[in-house]
């Protein structure tokens, strides 16, 4: 048993039961024994690879498009450029290196920014970025940037923010929880309070006894957070995750360790715990906010963007053995059996704005 499965269990013990919520904020954040707290979990030697470790084009792809928005908005100066959830700091790395061969006096004028809560990671991304030639600041919390416009970008970041989850039980649906079985160990169960289901997907009132339902409130109140500074002081956000284009029932809780899925229960603190995003919710956030919410599959965005045309550049004069990994990459990143379909991309512009994938908006 993990040390924080022991003191989640006595939490229990002593407390009651506990919501999924607050389950994933213990194994992922706590403090002393949270999972992103404690050790770096990306790349072949960790639990997973995310798209920029996969390959230089992902981040490259990405700073062309942060770099397209600047140009709509009016070329803003001074402007940041921040991304929230940087993992090892390789996106941003390879996002400098780019935008400083597109406009050098784009990255002259403009600040750079890594919003980080966890202070392993920024340790690491220190180091990752440590040769870079910009001057990078790190915050815990994107009200600390400076009040000018902003150009910000989410990889695999609101998959790992918290989710509440519901079951559908007798006559309607109630809370799941996290209780202590006979035995002292952890367990799924229907908590005794009924859920408002205006707050369920539509299609909630059909679902089957057992069929479990998903909210995510803390990664609205993100996803506003964000809107609201961008519809106040200017800018346009670009973030890319796994999940849905539309809301429906289902668990989507999955743990992630050594790349290999496992119950959500066995390892707390030892294991990646996260769920599906709702990207249709994050859309509807933005354009609460007076914004254009742009919605597509990574494999659609980045073939857009020239995905193909990269890999053949960078192939041209390249060995047998360097254009099949090149392919390979490709593949994992765009290709409807990897990353393509799975992954999603919300991009967010003021109304009317084109940014080439996606068109203006009337």
């Amino acid at each position: 048993m993990t040390r924080l499965k022991t003191r989640i269990a006595e939490l229990i013990d002593a407390t009651g039961p506990i919501p999924v919520s607050e389950y994933m904020a213990l194994c992922l954040f706590d403090p002393e024994d949270g999972y992103y707290t404690t050790r770096e979990p990306f790349g072949a030697a960790g639990d997973f690879v995310t798209a920029p470790e996969i390959s230089q084009m992902f981040g490259e792809l990405v700073a062309i498009w942060l770099y397209e928005a600047w140009r709509a908005t009016g070329r803003p100066l001074p402007v940041i450029i921040a991304e929230i959830g940087p993992g090892r700091g390789t996106l941003m790395k390879d996002m400098l290196r780019t935008l400083s061969r597109l406009d050098t006096a784009l990255t002259a004028g403009a600040s750079f920014a890594m919003i980080e809560t966890s202070p392993r990671l920024t340790g690491i991304q220190r180091q990752t970025l440590a040769g870079t030639s910009a001057t990078i600041r790190w915050h815990e919390a994107i009200d600390t940037l400076p009040r000018t416009p902003l150009l910000i970008v989410g990889n695999e970041l609101f998959d790992a923010v918290p989710i509440r989850q519901f079951v559908h039980a007798g006559t309607g649906w109630r809370e799941r929880m996290i209780g202590l079985d006979d035995t002292g160990g952890l367990r799924f169960f229907a908590g005794a309070g009924s859920v408002d289901p205006t707050l369920l997907p539509d299609d909630a009132e059909e679902a089957p006894q057992g069929a479990i339902a998903e909210i995510a409130p803390a990664r609205t109140a993100l996803m506003a957070t964000i809107s609201e500074r961008l519809a106040r002081l200017g800018g346009a956000g670009l973030f890319l995750d796994y999940g849905h284009l539309q809301p429906g029932i289902g668990d989507t809780l999955q743990a992630l360790r050594k790349h290999d899925h496992e119950d959500v229960l066995a390892n707390p603190g030892e294991a990646d715990l996260t769920a599906h995003v709702d990207f249709a919710a994050l859309a509807a956030i933005v354009r609460a906010h007076g914004l254009d919410a742009h919605l597509a599959t990574q494999g659609e965005f980045l073939v857009r963007m020239g995905l193909l045309e990269r890999a053949g550049r960078l192939g041209a004069n390249a060995s047998e053995a360097a254009r099949e990994k090149i392919a390979g990459e490709v593949e994992r990143l765009a290709g409807p059996q990897a990353m393509g379909e799975l992954f999603k991309v919300l991009a967010v512009l003021p109304t009317g704005i084109a940014v080439p994938p996606f068109p203006a908006t009337d």
